[in-house]
């Protein structure tokens, strides 16, 4: 019973232990894997700007992006147009709706997931949070318009398109409604509200060679769009790093704490085991049993212990890191495809490794008392006894 009992607060600390080194470089891993999708290595904003932070737009963007794809380091540019839409009923009710102006044929901003994509003026795709609260399904047509006159009580442009698709936004907050038209589409939808003129753009997405230095591609596209932002991949997962240094802080601590604490389990049922088998170590000992022998079987015992509550803990701290992941995900403001949590082999060989060290040297004071025990004494003692 003790010995279980040590074994499942092994597991508890081996789990405890893959959950931080995990957490560790999770949202480092999974903030550059969002950010690479379709290999998109450089982003361009309006000057000063992050991405949809502000409602400011890049002017003149069929331009930029001549001057981008004349590039030799540019394989492909993907134009983003974010704007608000509303979906017009029946009754004359309107929903809100954040919606993105993309070029399907290359976009990373969303993953189609069903039905058709918003390859046609009048597709739009749409993500399961607008069709849980608009009560749309996926084949219907509505009308979306943008621009409302409160004097004329009117609409200034709509149009009736189809929700050809259900796809998931990369980007966007948990629980924001989201859609996605042809760029053309919005563009027009926006220049007929009066808000903008039809060609700007919130952002480009710029897709390298292979092999091209995203830096020096970044430091060129300022200097020849002076009136850009270029961001590169490398700056913006640096940027999230120090913001998260909090997260490695905390990973780091817990992390010691449950080495620690499985340091003191093992230590602490191997002295006591040991404590239980004086005698028996000194009748060994007297039969000729060499002192490194006996040393070596403590030793063997607690990593035996240790691995065995380490494979089980390592089962648990996926089930854990799931559960986990899901809680901090639901976090207001964070893109729905962001992971706290992310499994890698090299995480678990790392957990695991940290775990049978801790146990060697838990069972190194055990294994030396019992190999040091002095056969005449320990033999006297524990026949009086």
């Amino acid at each position: 019973m003790r010995t279980a009992l040590a074994m499942l607060g092994v597991a508890v600390s081996a789990a405890m232990l893959l959950d931080m080194v995990m957490l560790s470089s999770g949202m480092q891993v999974s903030f550059r894997a969002l950010l690479t999708r379709q290999g998109f290595e450089v982003r361009l904003t309006p000057k000063g700007t992050l991405p949809f932070d502000t409602e400011a737009r890049i002017a003149r963007a069929a331009s930029a992006e001549s001057v981008l794809l004349a590039m030799p380091a540019v394989q492909a540019v993907s134009p983003v147009l974010g704007t608000t839409l509303h979906v017009v009923g029946d009754d004359g009710s309107a929903a809100a709706v954040f919606t993105l102006g993309i070029r399907p044929a290359i976009q990373g901003d969303y993953e189609l997931l069903r039905g058709l994509d918003a390859d046609a003026a009048d597709r739009m795709v749409v993500n399961a949070t607008f069709l849980a609260r608009t009560g749309v399904a996926v084949g219907d047509t509505i009308v979306v318009a943008a621009g409302y006159d409160a004097q004329l009580r009117s609409w200034t442009a709509r149009r009736r398109v189809l929700v050809s698709g259900e796809g998931r936004f990369h980007y966007l907050a948990t629980g924001q409604a989201a859609a996605a038209l042809p760029l053309s589409t919005v563009q027009f939808m926006v220049a007929d509200a009066g808000t903008a003129p039809s060609d700007e753009v919130s952002l480009l997405m710029v897709k390298t060679q292979p092999g091209v230095d995203a830096e020096a591609l970044r430091a060129g596209i300022e200097r020849e769009l002076p009136r850009v932002t270029a961001i590169a991949t490398a700056d913006a997962v640096k940027s999230v790093e120090q913001r998260l240094s909090y997260f490695r802080q905390l990973a780091l601590i817990l992390g010691t704490v449950s080495l620690a604490i499985g340091f003191l389990l093992v230590s602490t049922l191997m002295t006591v085991s040991v404590q239980e088998r004086v005698g028996e170590m000194a009748v060994m000992r007297a039969l000729g049993v060499s002192r490194p022998h006996i040393a070596q079987q403590v030793m063997l015992e607690g990593l035996v212990l240790s691995v065995v509550g380490a494979v089980g803990g390592l089962g648990l701290g996926l089930v854990t890191a799931t559960y986990l992941n899901n809680i901090l995900r639901a976090f207001p403001g964070l893109p729905a495809a962001i992971d706290f949590f992310v499994f890698e082999p090299r995480a678990a060989y790392q957990s695991l490794g940290m775990l049978v060290v801790t146990a060697v040297l838990a069972g190194a004071f055990p294994a030396w008392r019992a190999g040091s025990l002095p056969i005449a004494t320990t033999l006297r003692s524990e026949a009086v006894s």
